[in-house]
């Protein structure tokens, strides 16, 4: 594999250490024999997803951070409530507070049509400390065949509000996000996930199904699933992402919707840009959490003296987290640059080795960079002593963001 990937692509630095970093920290290898499909627009990706849900023969398992009770959440109900008439099992896992703004009425019907349904750490009383780790994957796994990973909720809209989430925005703002469609045998592993977390948080006994079909090549991406939960011990997307920030020989391209990382992750990128690497990150220039955007500001300066490139998306709410590195590194997944997701989060990356997929990133990446404004450090410096404290201030808060 190693000697392959430094044929296509010439970073044989790269792929001889971080090949064997991530095998040594993770139990999910690297499998080939896949199909990778990415997308960029909401509409495709919903679109995408609804066929596969269709097309069911035996199974769907869906877990999602939010799941609105609005025109797309909606229609993705009646699919899962026709399936199931038609015999299909379908199990859901939905995050308490990420649907907060979702109607407990919303659930029980779906329960009331025989979807087994898993309410990931309540929000009480009883409960209060499980506010503190979300499930935050976004997974739909079709007959263990088909499944999509990536940063799209269900949610039609988003508001720029945290209080009315799921309203449409003033200014008619959509939201930019990425997702991929995965076929062959790294399904299993997507799986393998979805079930731990259903056994984890005591979902209902789930009958016999053919969760693990047989094993088939259909494509030639090499992919790795990178899961993690909370804790020491377990924060292997972050582990991810500074392992490939620190072995990259030529370009690290970044886009992420939440940056206040911690100080390992940002002497990275540093050293990074200083060894001379072409260091590029798309940030939101307008988010739906302000407060996160203020305290990753605060560390525009310092990366912008190393080399660092920075940009802000315009015009869109940018929502995803992607990354596509020395031309044969790529990821697309649910994991913020922040210490909320690094930290805390259940979250799940997929990561994609060879030329052919990180050069479709590479293309998706230049659209948002012609969409976005470069933040320049002579220019940056000259913002006002109020911009300032407001960032020196969310700074204070960055452990809980």
């Amino acid at each position: 594999i190693i000697h392959g990937l430094e044929g296509q692509a010439g970073c044989t630095n790269f792929v001889k250490q971080y090949i064997p970093f991530m095998g040594s920290i993770t139990d999910f290898p690297l499998i080939a024999g896949n199909k990778v499909t990415l997308f960029r627009d909401s509409p495709d990706i919903d679109a995408a997803m609804f066929r596969a849900i269709q097309s069911a023969k035996n199974h769907i398992n869906l877990e999602t951070f939010s799941f609105a009770d609005d025109k797309t959440g909606r229609h993705l109900a009646e699919l899962l409530l026709q399936k199931r008439t038609e015999g299909v099992q379908v199990n859901l896992i939905y995050d308490s507070a990420g649907c907060f703004c979702t109607p407990p009425s919303f659930f029980q019907r779906l329960r009331d049509g025989g979807v087994r349904a898993v309410e990931f750490n309540p929000l009480g009383p009883a409960d209060a400390m499980n506010i503190f780790n979300r499930d935050h994957r976004k997974i739909l796994i079709v007959d263990g065949m088909i499944a999509f990973a990536g940063g799209v909720n269900i949610v039609h809209t988003y508001s720029r509000s945290m209080h009315s989430r799921y309203e449409a925005s003033d200014d008619g703002l959509s939201w930019r996000d990425t997702h991929i469609q995965i076929e062959g045998p790294v399904v299993a592993d997507l799986q393998k996930l979805f079930l731990d977390t259903w056994e984890k948080k005591k979902g209902p006994q789930l009958p016999r199904q053919q969760y693990f079909p047989s094993r088939k090549n259909v494509g030639d991406d090499l992919v790795r699933i990178v899961g993690s939960t909370p804790g020491k011990m377990n924060r292997v997307t972050y582990m991810m992402y500074v392992a490939a920030i620190t072995f990259a020989e030529n370009r690290i391209h970044l886009t992420n919707a939440y940056f206040a990382p911690d100080e390992d992750l940002i002497i990275a990128l540093v050293h990074a840009a200083e060894r001379g690497v072409d260091v590029k990150i798309i940030l939101p220039g307008i988010s739906d959490w302000s407060v996160v955007s203020k305290a990753g500001r605060s560390y525009y300066s310092r990366l912008l003296k190393a080399g660092v490139k920075l940009y802000e998306r315009r015009g869109t709410v940018l929502h995803a987290k992607t990354g596509v590195i020395d031309g044969v590194w790529s990821t697309v997944g649910t994991t913020n640059l922040d210490l909320w997701s690094l930290l805390r989060n259940n979250e799940v990356n997929v990561v994609i080795l060879g030329e052919d997929f990180a050069r479709h990133m590479e293309d998706m990446f230049t659209l948002d960079l012609a969409d976005s404004d470069q933040i320049r450090l002579e220019e940056w410096e000259k913002r006002s002593l109020g911009q300032r404290v407001k960032e020196w201030f969310a700074r204070l808060f960055v452990y809980w963001l």
